[in-house]
């Protein structure tokens, strides 16, 4: 698996926005660089605004991360479902991440280095 999956810490300060707010700014977040797909920023739950987010029922499993739990966001623009996620108790070998969140991305998620 350590060859499949990378952990390293991302450079820089990375933010995450929705609806106007700003729901989480951390110089501590990691990049899991997974291969076959595009890297992803996962951020220190300290370093999140967690009054933005509900946990939700959906629960998925990955083969090489183990099982992850999902968050909604909540915001004056609405409830986006399931547009965080995070592994409570991730396998040993990416044990780095545990006590972290990661975001879906798109019209109304940002993800980004400032």
């Amino acid at each position: 698996m350590a060859e499949r999956i990378t952990i390293r810490k991302a450079p820089g300060t990375w933010t995450v926005r929705s609806g106007g707010a700003v729901l989480a700014e951390s110089a501590n977040a990691l990049e899991l660089d997974e291969q076959g797909y595009a890297p992803v920023i996962y951020f220190p739950r300290g370093d999140i605004a967690m009054a933005f987010l509900d946990k939700t029922a959906k629960t998925s499993h990955c083969p090489h991360k183990g099982d992850a739990s999902y968050y909604s966001i909540v915001n004056s623009s609405g409830t986006l479902d399931n547009a965080a996620w995070s592994y409570e108790a991730p396998f040993d070998t990416v044990a780095e991440i545990k006590g972290h969140l990661a975001f879906y991305t798109g019209d109304q998620v940002t993800v980004e280095r400032i």
